[in-house]
Order: structure tokens, then C-alpha cells, then sequence
């Protein structure tokens, strides 16, 4: 097939990749993830909420099943799968999440602990009554902008008519590129206070205004620690709320005490309620505390109840602070009070939130009353027709005998025309030719019923006609002045704060930090063992004097050591890697005990240890180092305290292994062995002291293609046998000579 060049569209693929990011990038923003600063729902949450309204799921009504909802919302929609759809109107249901639940779910909705909801064919949902009367009302009052949905079918609501600050009431959370938000939720009265007092005046500052609005109010309860930074977070809508948990303590008999956990931080919420108690019965393993007994979760429907039993004369005080500092029952709530506000995301502090919901309920308020005058002005119409036709009906009775059609009789009573209209006198049709009704009059005239000719009726007509009167005045006012505009919403607001407002959960206040007063340890000698496989363990000195043979023969590393010690691992790439004893399991002899690729930074795929000792022992002399290519030295043992898990103990050239390391008194010698079986014996006292850092003089010459194999080093009186050539011999028989000579060939 031919390719006509005039059809190629020729351009920059890196401007055209570029465009379509930030495409992707601000549909993901605002047609997902953001909420909008108006109504403060993200588009899936407005889309269930329109479509169970569109369904008939009121609040009065029976509750349909939620897949019935998700299959719905989907097709009409919300195109991206049910799983979104059903997660949203989930949230939407938990009174732990939200602080002003909008779907009254039935069934399984999942739990505060984290619990998923059952499937969806198995709950059922409704509106929320706040849902309908404070979310969803007036929409049939062109209240909003109605757009396409996404395959141009149905209309759907660019935003909701809320008439409560749903932003700060309840919160939201949403990732979206390159952004995210997180906005706490709040107290419905006091927001609509805040709302208030912002509507009174204008220019109230955010430190007024938080006369109001005290801080986020979450619906698990729990405490606000740090009252002072939250001044800063409105202004800004950024920063960190510190939140701990509510603790209660409980006397028991003989003197005993129970520590029970009533609320829990908002951030807790889920799995990390069960991470809570693995991190307190952590504390407990690892020695933290030792008054803690027992921990159970009595947590229901009812609320919250997490139980620690305390042992006698236990310091509750202290135990709260380490409760605090070392697990998530005192953590941070990142704010980021990002919204979508004119169609772009902006990250706002509490008065430009407020500011947004204001301007939109005046919006929809004009819009509403704009719609209910233009009704009342047309039953205004239709009302003086009818009282005027009432006054004649004689008249329009003899019109309506005297013509042939219906479309003579209309043109009569709204033109005065009576060419085709035969009248019983001349008086009639002078009076006829005189009328003057509106097209509309003249439909509900020739429509009229007998029966609205009866008295009571025609009363009832005037009563109407009054009170319709009485709707366009008010209706006009509300219209024309802003201060009654400002009065009504206010009306309103003040309506759903008395159904709908709840008392505080959250106690703000600014409470001092959480400090940890860790006791001393008591000092104790303890013997460490490490087998061959790398597995260590301490036992009691006591257990080691009875099983001494047997300890012995089944470890490698046997010592004395104290329990405030640190055990150092040399490795033959040079790294020394530290161990507290504190960190290592204690038990019995026959324990297994633990790989100390799992207590540091030890990696036995890609090191091996070639000397394990204490800190102690170690850093009280010098230690000697030598090398597959001789390099020796020795190291002043002070060297290796250091904070850090990991050092390097030694440099190495490239392709150089360390042999050995030893800790060292003084009277001891060296041996190294070459590949070649060439031996040097030099005494330890003679190599010269270096840095860690440095690599170390050369210990003995050796041919070019060379390398030594062993290296020994040997105590005052010390020996041992090699074997060369099929023949053993004692190295401390050899003579003791000169560093960097060469060896003794056997």
C-alpha cells in the first residue's frame, strides 16, 4: 500500500510524549484521586452518591444490594472497575473513617481492625437521611452544572449541592501524580460554627476562627499532642499532628494494676492495631519492660478495649511513656489539605477551605431561589387568571357555548376576538372583546374543573394566591440582598448542626513528650557461644561450670564475657561487625540460638569471620592483622569502639584476603606459610603499629606468583603441628628471624 507523506503528521516525540504525561497527569488529579474543594468527594464517591439517588436507595427506603449500587455506578458512570466503586461506598459506610457517615451500609462493612468488608453481593446499602437532606437536595432545582458521562448517555453532576463543609467534616485521602492529600476530619458543629462566624465576618484571622474549630476531631477519639503547631498547619495546610491514644487504668485486687487502652490513634486504624500488640509483647521479649503480665484485645462493636495486666508495684507512668515512644500508640497524621479548587489542585489552609464552601453555598442558593421564583411567578400568572375568570365565568361560560373549537375560545379570552363566537347579547360581546388573558391563563382556564367554581375552593385559590405572594417577596429578598441570602444559609447550617452534631471525640491539648527513663542494667558475667554454622547464644556462667566438656566440644567461640559487652566479628574481607550481648538470645545449652547473619550486618553468601571475640578483650591490647598477600600489622585495640554495627577493620589491596586476626598481649609469634611451603616465624612485638585504615607493611618476601596460605600466631610456650609433605613438624621449632626476609623452605 502506498503512503501518502501529505497524511503523516510529522512532530517532536519527546514535546509529544511530554503533553501526553501531563494529560495523563491532570485526569489521574482531577478526575480521580483529588476531591473538589466544593463539595470535598472525589469523583467515584459524587458518582455512587448521585447514582443511589437516581436509584431510589433513600434513607426511608429498604437497602439494596451494594453490587446492584457498584454494577450501576460502573455502567452509568464510573468506567475503572467495581473494585473502586465498592471500596469508595465502603469508606463511605465506616463510622471509624468518617466522621459523618454517608451510606447507612448493612452486613459485614469490615472492622476498625482492619477486617475487609464481605463481598459485595452480600451487604446491602441506603443513603445516610444527612446524605440526602444536606448532600443530594435541590437537585432537580438547577442548583449545578450537569456534563456527559463518559460515553455521552447520561448527565451526571459536576458537583454536588452540599451544604455542609464536607472537606474539613470528613477529611480525605488520595494519591494522586506527584501529589497527594491529606486532609484530617472534623467536628460538624464546630465547622459549621467556624462557617458561621467566617459568613459574620470576612476577615476573621485563623487564630479566631479556631476559637470554633479546636483541631481535627477523629472518629476513633484519642488525644491531639501538639496544640500550638496547629495554628501553623491552617494557615499553611501543611504539617504533622502528633496523636496518642486514650489510657485508663484499672485497680485490681492485691494491689495490682490494669493499664487498658480505651482509644486508639487515627493512624491505627486497620493493621496496625495488630502490629501494636506484636511491638508490646516485643518490648517485653526484649527486656524493655518487665512489668507487663499479660496483653489482651477486648476490642467489640462497642468500642476499643485493649488490656495490659500489670504485675504488682508496677510504674504505670513510666510503662505509658514507653508505650508512646516505642510503639505506633503515639504517632504523627501528615496533613496536606490539597483540593481541586477552580479546576486545578491547590493546597489550602482552613479560611481558603472555608472561603470556597461559602462562595459555592451562596452559588447554589442564588441558583435555587433563581428557579422557585421563576416557578411562583408562573403559578402567580396562572392564579390571577383564574381569579379574574372566576369574577366572569358567566361570561367565559357563554364564550365557550357560543364557539364551534377550542382554538376560537383561546383566541377570545387572549385576544378579544369573537369573529366566530355567536353571544346571546351585545353586552356579552363588548365585554368579550375586552379581555386580555395570557396564553398560559387561558390554557388553565379552558382546563378548569366545575368544582374549583364552588366556594371553598375559590377561597382556597385566594389562600394560594397569597401565599404565592408572600414565596416571590421572600424569594426576591433573599435575591436581592445578601444579607438575607446570608441569613438563610446560616438557618440552615444551624438546622443540620442540631440534628446531625455530636460532641467532641478528640481532646486537643498540648502535652508534654514521652520520655523514656530506661533502667540500668545490672552487670553480670555470661558466657557466649557460636558454633561452627555460625549460630550464637549466651548461657549463665553457672550452666557453663557444670557442661564445660560438652559447651566446649560443640562451639567453636567459647568466652567469658560481660552482658553490657559487645561481641566483635572480624571477616575475611577486612569488615568487623559488633554484636550487642544484650541482643543475643540467653538460654540453655541446648538451645539452637540464633544465626548472627540475623544480628548484624554479617552476610555469610559473601564473608566469612575468621575471629570472634569480646569488645572488651579487644580493645584492652593490640590486634594483629596479616593477609593472603602479607601485608601485617597491628592495630591498637581502642580502635574498634565504635558506635557504628559495621567498621572496616583493616584496608586491603585489590584481591587480598585477610588470613587472621588476633587479639594480642605481647609475647606471642607469628608464623606465615607460603603456598610454596616456605615458613617465617617473626615475633608479634616486632611488626610495626599502624591506623585501621592503613594496609600494613609487608611480612615476607615471596616469589612473584606466591602467596601465603597460613598465617599462625602462637602464645608464650604455645605450639602447633603442621603437616609438609606428608610429614608433621612443630612450628615453634622454627628459628625466629627477621620481618620481610625470606622464609625457611621444607
Amino acid at each position: 500500500m502506498q503512503v501518502n507523506e501529505n497524511n503523516i503528521i510529522r512532530t517532536e516525540y519527546s514535546e509529544l510524549m511530554q503533553k501526553s504525561y501531563i494529560d495523563y497527569a491532570m485526569s489521574v488529579i482531577i478526575a480521580r484521586a483529588l476531591p473538589d474543594v466544593r463539595d470535598g468527594l472525589k469523583p467515584v464517591q459524587r458518582r455512587v452518591l448521585y447514582d443511589m439517588s437516581e436509584l431510589g436507595v433513600k434513607y426511608d427506603k429498604p437497602h439494596r444490594k451494594s453490587a446492584r449500587i457498584v454494577g450501576d455506578t460502573m455502567g452509568k458512570y464510573h468506567p475503572h472497575g467495581d473494585s473502586s466503586i465498592y471500596e469508595a461506598l465502603v469508606v463511605m459506610a465506616q463510622d471509624f473513617k468518617k466522621g459523618l457517615p454517608l451510606i447507612d451500609g448493612h452486613g459485614n462493612f469490615g472492622s476498625i481492625e482492619g477486617d475487609g468488608a464481605a463481598a459485595m453481593r452480600y451487604t446491602e446499602a441506603r443513603l445516610a437521611k444527612v446524605t440526602q437532606e444536606a448532600y443530594l437536595a435541590d437537585l432537580d432545582k438547577d442548583v449545578v452544572d450537569f456534563g456527559p458521562n463518559f460515553d455521552e448517555t447520561e448527565k451526571e453532576p459536576l458537583v454536588l449541592p452540599v451544604k455542609v463543609p464536607n472537606l474539613l467534616i470528613n477529611g480525605a485521602e488520595g494519591i494522586a501524580v506527584g501529589m497527594a492529600t491529606s486532609i484530617p476530619p472534623h467536628n460538624l458543629s464546630e465547622v459549621i460554627d467556624g462557617v458561621i462566624a467566617y459568613m459574620k465576618n470576612p476577615d476573621i484571622t485563623t487564630e479566631e476562627l479556631m476559637q470554633y474549630i479546636q483541631g481535627p476531631d477523629f472518629p476513633t477519639g484519642g488525644l491531639i499532642a501538639n496544640k500550638d503547631e496547629l495554628l501553623n498547619i491552617y494557615e499553611t495546610g501543611m504539617g504533622k499532628i502528633k496523636v496518642r491514644g486514650k489510657v485508663e487504668y484499672e485497680k485490681l485486687k492485691g494491689g495490682k494494676e490494669r493499664l487498658v487502652i480505651t482509644e486508639i490513634p487515627y493512624t491505627m486504624i486497620g493493621a496496625n492495631i495488630g502490629k501494636f500488640l506484636l511491638d508490646v509483647a516485643a518490648l517485653v521479649e526484649t527486656k524493655k519492660t518487665s512489668d507487663i503480665v499479660d496483653i489482651t484485645n477486648q476490642s467489640s462493636k462497642e468500642g476499643i478495649r485493649i488490656v495490659l495486666d500489670l504485675k504488682k508495684g508496677a510504674n504505670v507512668e513510666a510503662l505509658e511513656n514507653l508505650l508512646y515512644k516505642k510503639t505506633k500508640l503515639e504517632d504523627t497524621f501528615g496533613v496536606n489539605m490539597l483540593a481541586v479548587a477552580d479546576g486545578r489542585p491547590e493546597t489550602m489552609g482552613l479560611i481558603p477551605i472555608i472561603r470556597h464552601h461559602v462562595n459555592f453555598q451562596y452559588e447554589i442558593a442564588t441558583r435555587k431561589y433563581k428557579t422557585l421564583l421563576a416557578k411562583e411567578l408562573d403559578k402567580k400568572e396562572i392564579q390571577e387568571g383564574l381569579i379574574e375568570a372566576c369574577n366572569v365565568i358567566d361570561l367565559i361560560i357563554e364564550i365557550l357555548r357560543g364557539c364551534t373549537n377550542r382554538k376560537d375560545a383561546e383566541k377570545c379570552l387572549t385576544t378579544g376576538d369573537t369573529s366566530n363566537i355567536k353571544f346571546k347579547s351585545k353586552t356579552s360581546e363588548k365585554m368579550a372583546k375586552q379581555l386580555r388573558f395570557t396564553e398560559r391563563q387561558a390554557n388553565a382556564i379552558l382546563e378548569m374543573r366545575l368544582y374549583k367554581l364552588i366556594g371553598l375552593e375559590i377561597e382556597a385559590l385566594m389562600k394560594d394566591h397569597n401565599e404565592t405572594l408572600e414565596k416571590i417577596a421572600l424569594y426576591e429578598d433573599l435575591l436581592s440582598h445578601r444579607s438575607s441570602m446570608a441569613k438563610m444559609i446560616m438557618k440552615e447550617l444551624t438546622a443540620f448542626k442540631k440534628e446531625y452534631g455530636r460532641a467532641r471525640r478528640t481532646v486537643v491539648d498540648n502535652l508534654a513528650e514521652a520520655v523514656v527513663v530506661e533502667k540500668p542494667i545490672e552487670e553480670k558475667d555470661v558466657v557466649f557461644l557460636m558454633d561452627r554454622f555460625g549460630y550464637a547464644k549466651t548461657i549463665d556462667v553457672s550452666i557453663y561450670e557444670r557442661n564445660k566438656e560438652t559447651a566446649e566440644a560443640e562451639n567453636k567461640y567459647v568466652f567469658i564475657c560481660k552482658n553490657t559487652d559487645k561481641i566483635c566479628v572480624f571477616t575475611n574481607t577486612g569488615q568487623l561487625h559488633l554484636i550487642k550481648v544484650l541482643d543475643l538470645p540467653a538460654g540453655r545449652l541446648k538451645d539452637k540460638g540464633t544465626p548472627i547473619d540475623n544480628l548484624s550486618n554479617y552476610d555469610s553468601k559473601t564473608e566469612s569471620y575468621i575471629y570472634v571475640d569480646s569488645l572488651a578483650n579487644v580493645s584492652a591490647g593490640k590486634v594483629v592483622f596479616g593477609t593472603k598477600q602479607s601485608m601485617i600489622k597491628l592495630v591498637e585495640g581502642a580502635e574498634f569502639v565504635v558506635a557504628k554495627k559495621t567498621t572496616a577493620a583493616t584496608k586491603l589491596a585489590d584481591g587480598d584476603e585477610v588470613l587472621v586476626v588476633r587479639a594480642i598481649k605481647g609475647n606471642e609469634t607469628m608464623v606465615m606459610r607460603s603456598g610454596k611451603e616456605c615458613f617465617l616465624r617473626i615475633e608479634c612485638a616486632a611488626i610495626p603499629e599502624k591506623k585501621k585504615s592503613a594496609v600494613g607493611v609487608r611480612g615476607m618476601k615471596m616469589d612473584k606468583n606466591d602467596e601465603l596460605k597460613n598465617i599462625y600466631v602462637l602464645g608464650d610456650g604455645e605450639n602447633e603441628m603442621v603437616e609438609v609433605k606428608g610429614k608433621e613438624f612443630a612450628l615453634n621449632r622454627l628459628h625466629i628471624g627477621n620481618r620481610d626476609t625470606k622464609g625457611v623452605k621444607k
